[in-house]
């Protein structure tokens, strides 16, 4: 924490200032822009390596065009009713309305404004909504969305300083004012903002504050972004801020071991089961990946998810990354139980019973003793597939609180004047504590969401209260190639 005598103490002076170059961060980046404020990015890896380029890149939206035009009728309360339902009582339910309320509006946004290629999905809908209402790039990319959001930031002359992290905020009075940065080559500068949006991720890759705020993640290994290390909370702790959902974070139950890439839950979700390494299921599957990821650490054995050729081939046409992993020979197709359990390594007999009993649940009327209704395509039938897969944590979900405007507040309910955060580095809505409250695509939700209020608030903010510039031509001669030196 930085504090200054002075607010024209700067070597650079922005109406915004947006720590981070991921979705969250380049979506605010660019409603202050849309805005008409001056605009600057710090971003500290070299390149865009966060959490949504390793994601599908899928972002919920309410009363879209998109959901219209497929004759889907939904709208943010039935959005914020889903939830609400999944996440059950938390710290930030104000932003579940804000969040809801916002969500076309914004996804309408990132279509026009921004020239996002977004489509809707409906070959599948994840756990927790009850229509569907993700949107995502057409390759189901994380890593497409963000390179749309990185040509339009580059399309508006926004400078982006990769390699520049922000290690210190800038405090006068008790208002942030700015941030100072580090070059790679040591070389420091001291940004001055009207307004400074967190945009800088969570803690997942940090072992000191999730030993901290969920030591349940100790066996889980980290399959995020390796820039997430909490500076947010660590810079919000200290300013005061209140922090809220701390212990909540995002899951997923299916690395495909030894590849690493993930195995989309569709295949479970079109009827594939998960067995330990003897052959048994131990959980509802339809939990969801995030939910179910604790019951397979808890469970502590090795396991594999079982579908059939079927599943495989009509999820591969329709989600290229996972048709990547079937190429690479992370679906092993099996004519044969005998086959298939060596492959999971248990007894044949143990595995026969308990596909048998799936299949009979699937097809009905017997009843599932785990309690799983949903099985997508029904029974599955030979041939087998088969992926070992390991769970890991993806992202937390707690942060320090902000309000309807996205601003960051202070444990007595009022905002710190000039700063702003959203995606990992806020508070987000999926529940207080383990993985059972995410909704799919609540982490974009939050990163993109709460990116679009922070950057129309933070304009607003410059435009009422505008940074003083030092020196004219120096502001005037801030261009991305400078920011990048």
């Amino acid at each position: 924490m930085v504090t200054t005598p002075a607010r024209d103490d700067f070597d650079i002076t922005v109406d915004v200032l947006v720590i981070g170059a991921g979705a969250c961060g380049f979506t605010a980046a660019l409603a202050a822009k849309a805005e008409g404020a001056d605009v600057a990015v710090v971003e500290k890896l070299d390149r865009l390596a966060g959490n949504t380029m390793l994601s599908s890149g899928s972002i919920p939206a309410a009363g879209t065009r998109l959901q219209a035009a497929a004759g889907i009728a939904d709208d943010p309360a039935r959005f914020a009713a889903d939830l609400r339902r999944v996440a059950g009582p938390h710290d930030a339910d104000h932003l579940v309305d804000r969040l809801a309320a916002v969500s076309a509006e914004m996804v309408h946004f990132l279509i026009d404004e921004a020239a996002v290629d977004l489509t809707l999905v409906t070959s599948y809908r994840h756990v927790g909504h009850t229509v569907h209402r993700l949107h995502a790039p057409p390759s189901r990319k994380g890593a497409d969305l963000m390179r749309d959001l990185e040509r339009a930031v580059a399309a508006r002359d926004i400078p982006v300083a990769f390699g520049n992290p922000a290690t210190a905020l800038i405090v006068v009075d008790g208002v942030v004012v700015g941030a100072e940065t580090r070059a790679a080559t040591g070389e420091t500068a001291r940004i001055g903002a009207a307004a400074t949006v967190l945009a800088c991720n969570g803690f997942g890759h940090s072992p000191a504050l999730r030993a901290r705020f969920c030591p349940e993640l100790a066996t889980l290994s980290h399959f995020g972004a390796v820039g997430s290390e909490g500076e947010a909370v660590i810079w919000g702790e200290a300013l005061g801020a209140r922090l809220g959902n701390m212990g909540s974070f995002q899951a997923h139950a299916a690395i495909a071991q030894p590849h690493g890439a993930l195995v989309t839950w569709t295949v479970i979700e079109k009827g594939g089961v998960i067995v330990d390494d003897g052959g048994r299921r131990f959980a509802d599957e339809t939990l969801g990946y995030s939910a179910f990821a604790e019951r397979v650490a808890a469970h502590g054995r090795p396991t594999v998810a079982i579908y059939d050729k079927q599943v495989r081939d009509v999820t591969a046409a329709g989600q290229p990354e996972f048709g990547e992993l079937v190429e690479h020979g992370g679906a092993r197709e099996f004519h044969d139980v005998d086959a298939l359990a060596a492959f999971v390594g248990c007894d044949p007999a143990v595995l026969a019973e308990t596909l048998a009993a799936a299949a009979a649940a699937a097809a009905g009327p017997a009843t599932d003793p785990l309690g799983r209704t949903a099985w997508g395509l029904g029974p599955l039938t030979p041939p087998h597939v088969a992926t070992r897969i390991a769970p890991a944590l993806f992202h937390t979900q707690g942060g320090p609180v902000v309000d309807a405007d996205a601003r960051v507040l202070r444990a007595d309910g009022t905002p710190i004047p000039g700063l702003y955060a959203g995606g990992g580095a806020a508070c987000g809505v999926s529940g207080r504590r383990g993985s059972t409250g995410y909704v799919s695509g609540n982490g974009l939700l939050a990163a993109v969401g709460l990116g679009y209020v922070a950057g129309r608030a933070a304009a607003a903010r410059a435009a009422a209260h505008p940074a003083a510039h030092p020196d004219d031509s120096f502001h005037s001669d801030l261009q991305p190639e400078r920011l990048r030196s």
